[in-house]
């Protein structure tokens, strides 16, 4: 199993490129942040830092989006870190929750997201490809290489990444539901002529190591508002008890009362006190060594192939530092 460390670009951007060379001095091997403009530094100006102080760490945003950036400025510059590094990037990409909303604008329909997918990769790979009607190529690329992951959590999103993507990016931890959804990625990509186990799997979620389950909780307890607001889009798009999405994941949301993307991913959050501590335990992962372990046994016995740890709360250096110490080489078996 691999392992991915996720972190916001708030500034300083020294402290992001810091954090990111103890990940890898750690074992980690990605390093992912998140892409939303108006609320964080721009991540791709920080991953040539990222990478020019790190060795064999890949990089890439969790997640971007096809509306923030034209098509082709986004495989461009993905290509041009390749160029550079080696191929170290991965392009994880979503409808775009954070960076639309925050701008005024909806998120990308699955439609145009599909179509990012491809058009995005195959530029980025020295493909041509059309944008906006126009035929286009990236002349100068030379074998370049961009794996493209999307998140999703709905039926028609986990179909798509099922038939197109390279990666599923799923933000939760627990293993019911990452069952549930691995299963229709898989078999959305046997459907579409494709090797089900050539979709790689990351579930991203935070984790906070020690012994004090409560402090824990309330420093990991965003999350659950984080997800519950990509939920909320599910409920109004299918029904409450559609039997498309798990009611073990949209039960919870039925106190939900909107969403401050001010606070968006930060430990604190106010908007997420209707998350329940179950519900913290479920999508996270809390508590000693001992109990990250067997969890992520757990899901990689799901087919998972990397952990990516949310790394949002007043304990980063310490998590880094017990995943590398104990965590790591436990799951190397």
């Amino acid at each position: 199993m691999d392992f991915g460390l996720v972190l916001q670009t708030d500034p300083p951007a020294s402290r992001v490129i810091s954090l990111m060379k103890r990940a890898e001095r750690n074992g980690f091997t990605h390093g992912w942040t998140f892409d939303s403009a108006v609320l964080w530094q721009e991540p791709f100006v920080i991953y040539s830092q990222i990478l020019a102080n790190t060795t064999t760490l890949k990089v890439g945003p969790m997640v971007t989006n096809p509306g923030t950036r034209t098509w082709e400025v986004t495989a461009s510059t993905f290509a041009t870190l390749n160029d550079m590094f080696g191929n170290r990037t991965v392009c994880g990409i979503g409808r775009g929750d954070s960076a639309m909303r925050v701008a005024g604008r909806r998120p990308n329909t699955l439609a145009r997201l599909g179509d990012a997918i491809e058009v995005i990769r195959d530029l980025a790979e020295g493909r041509e490809a059309e944008v906006d009607g126009q035929r286009m190529r990236l002349s100068w690329v030379r074998d370049g290489r961009l794996p493209v992951w999307m998140a999703a959590y709905g039926p028609k999103a986990l179909a798509l990444t099922g038939r197109k993507a390279d990666g599923f990016i799923l933000q939760l931890a627990d293993p019911f539901l990452t069952e549930w959804m691995v299963k229709a990625v898989r078999n959305a990509a046997a459907e579409a002529g494709r090797d089900p186990d050539s979709v790689t799997i990351c579930v991203a979620a935070p984790a906070y190591v020690g012994d004090d389950l409560a402090h824990a909780r309330e420093q990991c307890r965003w999350f659950g508002g984080m997800v519950g607001n990509h939920v909320a889009d599910l409920v109004s798009r299918y029904g409450e008890h559609s039997g498309m999405v798990p009611e073990e994941l949209t039960e919870y949301i039925k106190g939900r009362e909107g969403y401050d993307y001010s606070h968006h991913g930060r430990a604190g959050n106010p908007s997420t006190d209707f998350v329940p501590d179950e519900i913290v335990d479920r999508f996270c992962l809390l508590g000693p060594p001992e109990a990250h372990i067997e969890k992520l046994r757990a899901l990689r016995d799901l087919g998972v192939d990397q952990f990516a740890v949310y790394d949002m709360h007043d304990a980063q250096e310490t998590t880094i530092d017990a995943y590398g110490a104990e965590i790591i080489p436990a799951l190397g078996d």
